[in-house]
């Protein structure tokens, strides 16, 4: 194959990768997004299906069982990233049944997602948290209609601890 030959193919292959991969991870959250609540709102069972969105300063869940947050209750709001098997369920657990460990292979089979915990009080002042697992790009989003609805959220991205002068001496205290 001539240098000519192998440039076009290269340039048409990155051209073919262009279209399957995905340029950015980030989604636009135009209305519910889809969510699995793991855990916390009161009325709904844990691990509950059903879709959750913001709106007139409120966090609601839509499922069989519906629930609903106040922005302005909410103590604090915190983001994370994970990943779950992509293969589960009853085919999952008879995977494993395959000889020489080959279904353990299909655990390593994994799907990114987001996580948004929401730290929340209610009417009587009890202190709460609800654990929502989400499609990767949504849960950023989501917490910024939050914070621009009311809600607290502490700092994220300062990685370096603040020091105070009770936990660090000072070089007067040294001397």
């Amino acid at each position: 194959m001539t240098f000519r030959g192998a440039a076009v193919l290269v340039g048409v292959a990155s051209l073919l990768a262009g279209l399957v991969i995905p340029v950015g991870s980030t989604q636009q959250v135009s209305g519910p997004v889809k969510v699995i609540q793991v855990t916390g709102l009161a009325g709904v069972k844990d691990k509950a299906k059903g879709t959750l969105n913001v709106e007139n300063g409120r966090l609601r869940f839509h499922g069989k069982a519906s629930s609903e947050v106040s922005a302005a209750s909410i103590q604090d709001v915190v983001t994370g990233a994970d990943s779950q098997r992509a293969v589960g369920g009853t085919i999952g657990m008879m995977s494993m049944a395959a000889p020489y460990g080959g279904g353990r292979v299909l655990s390593l089979f994994r799907t990114k997602i987001d996580i948004l915990t929401v730290l929340y009080r209610d009417a009587d002042g009890g202190l709460h948290g609800a654990i929502f697992t989400m499609p990767v790009g949504t849960a950023d989003v989501i917490k910024k209609q939050l914070v621009a609805q009311g809600a607290h959220a502490t700092a994220t991205g300062d990685s370096t601890p603040a020091t105070t002068s009770s936990t660090s001496p000072s070089k007067e205290q040294k001397q």
